[in-house]
């Protein structure tokens, strides 16, 4: 009789990697059940990062397996330990100062360079694998920097064929004191759950600060969250009425938890919420990739050349340094590569 606790995938072997024997089989039918990947995604000063943190020194208190992606090149100081680093293989600075390119335009570019690499990255992780537990991603500030970038759909389609992947939104509570403000944090998160098409948990932070219990009224309760905007008289308040009925089925299907960075409130919580959207990868996030595969690999592989064309397009127009340190630029966007901190 099959044990009712062994959740691998068919043609696995028990710890959910493929066996010898299903080795040519289609490898999203043998995606493993770990390590998970959290994409951890916020607005600048959510507590993004603290929460990153916290989590690295939670999951390690438990004897869990951890790894560290950091893709935010402009960052000054890490609080956690770091696996892959951006900041080792791309230099901000000298992205923003030979492209003529202000800080966000630089994160991105910068960001959209390491893209193009990071099959690399998939290596390095591929190694690992089998003694991982967790892979957190740590994401610049700048939202739309990797949301709406053609880096943050090659980053999210790589890792969502290979490993069970879940984005994280950080949500910084104090700032949704005001229904309008809640109302715009709402529609980002349904903007990054549109865009990356993946399991999604939310994550109030900052409740040691204030208490998340009335952002979870006004997501289920739409006369609520109507009164408190009642109270409020611009445009964007009768904007926010008008789309907050629409956004009710959205709450209806939105995990959200609230969290500490600071304290470790909640965190048991969310590792509860990041089981739950790990199981629903699986039932339903692969069927959709066994049917979009094609599509999204030739899409993926599109985007990561039409990077490297206005990379070496922009490289033919750059004329604002020296020549020797532009052909070192050169040579790094054709031939860098991406590797591991000690």
């Amino acid at each position: 009789m099959a044990d009712p606790m062994d959740t691998s995938e068919p043609g696995s072997s028990s710890s959910g990697y493929p066996s010898s024997a299903s080795a040519v089989k289609d490898p999203l039918k043998t995606i493993p059940k770990s390590p998970v990947v959290i994409l951890m995604i916020g607005m600048a000063g959510s507590g993004k990062s603290t929460f990153m943190h916290r989590m690295v020194v939670r999951l390690q208190s438990q004897k869990k397996r951890v790894y560290t992606v950091n893709l935010d090149p402009a960052v000054r100081n890490l609080a956690y330990p770091v696996n892959v680093d951006i900041r080792d293989t791309v230099n901000y600075k000298e992205v923003m100062k030979h492209f003529g390119l202000g800080p966000n335009g630089g994160i991105m570019t910068s960001l959209n360079l390491f893209a193009t690499k990071f099959d690399q990255v998939l290596e390095l992780l591929d190694k690992r694998a089998k003694n991982l537990d967790y892979v957190l991603i740590d994401t610049p500030g700048q939202i739309e920097v990797f949301n709406w970038s053609a880096s943050g759909q090659i980053i999210c389609d790589a890792l969502a064929v290979s490993y069970p992947t879940v984005v994280c939104y950080v949500v910084d509570t104090a700032r949704c004191s005001k229904p309008v403000t809640f109302m715009s944090n709402m529609l980002y998160a349904c903007s990054i759950l549109y865009k990356t098409k993946l399991p999604f948990v939310v994550a109030f932070n900052k409740i040691d600060v204030m208490p998340h219990e009335f952002l979870k009224e006004w997501m289920g309760d739409f006369e609520k969250l109507g009164d408190a905007l009642s109270r409020e008289t611009s445009y964007v308040a009768s904007l926010a009425r008008s789309m907050s009925l629409a956004m009710e089925e959205f709450y209806a299907n939105l995990r959200s938890v609230g969290v500490s960075a600071v304290t470790g409130a909640g965190c048991e919580d969310f590792e509860s919420a990041i089981g739950d959207a790990c199981q629903e990868f699986h039932t339903s996030y692969v069927p959709f990739l066994l049917e979009q595969r094609r599509d999204m690999e030739e899409k993926r592989q599109a985007a990561v050349d039409e990077q490297v064309k206005k990379f070496e397009k922009s490289l033919n127009k750059a004329k604002r340094g020296p020549e020797d340190d532009l052909d070192e630029l050169e040579r790094d966007v054709r031939d860098f590569s991406i590797e591991e901190r000690d």
